[in-house]
């Protein structure tokens, strides 16, 4: 069986061979780093599959695959309490599963977590199935409260940084938002 470091590396390979850039995924490893992020918790999206291998293959990152959101947010917010640095990557949809997590647990004990996404059901995005994203995805931020940043371009990726600072500040979550263009490396 190979090991996680080969796995990520080919999975890093066929990111590149779909458009997704390389540079844009160190860029934020990068600024995730100077914020002092020390631990990721990320879940599979093949949008970030390219950031997910660079935090995997990064010494300065524990990074930790989950299969749940909610593993994500537990293992982030036990991290804030351990006075660790840490962000939860993961798709759209995933946040939208979080709701009842986030404003049970992180709005009621006042635990910060910062959560970066895909902006996924916008009309770049080729899956149907993402569509209600698009559709409810900001809405649904809106309506519990929860600030978040679009990254739109690269010029506006240490705004990642402010975020995660952003989130220790106000003892809430936040999150960034990553939409395709930035990820291709398009903006």
């Amino acid at each position: 069986m190979d090991d996680n470091l080969a796995a990520s590396k080919r999975s890093a390979a066929r990111a590149g061979e779909t458009g997704y850039s390389s540079e844009v995924s160190k860029a934020i490893a990068d600024i995730c780093a100077d914020a002092g992020i020390k631990l990721v918790a990320s879940l599979p999206d093949d949008w970030i599959a390219s950031t997910i291998a660079t935090f995997e293959q990064d010494e300065r990152f524990n990074h930790v695959p989950v299969n749940r959101e909610e593993s994500a947010l537990g293992l982030c917010s036990g991290a804030f309490l351990s006075g660790t640095g840490s962000a939860a990557l993961m798709g759209a949809s995933g946040l939208m599963t979080l709701v009842y997590a986030i404003t049970k647990i992180n709005y009621t004990y006042e635990i910060p977590i910062f959560i970066m996404i895909t902006h996924r059901g916008t009309f770049d995005d080729g899956a149907k199935f993402h569509v209600s994203n698009g559709l409810y995805l900001e809405d649904v931020m809106r309506s519990i409260s929860l600030p978040y940043q679009i990254i739109n371009t690269r010029d506006e990726i240490p705004l990642i940084g402010e975020a995660y600072h952003h989130s220790k500040k106000i003892s809430r979550p936040t999150v960034a938002v990553l939409p395709k263009s930035l990820l291709k490396g398009n903006r």
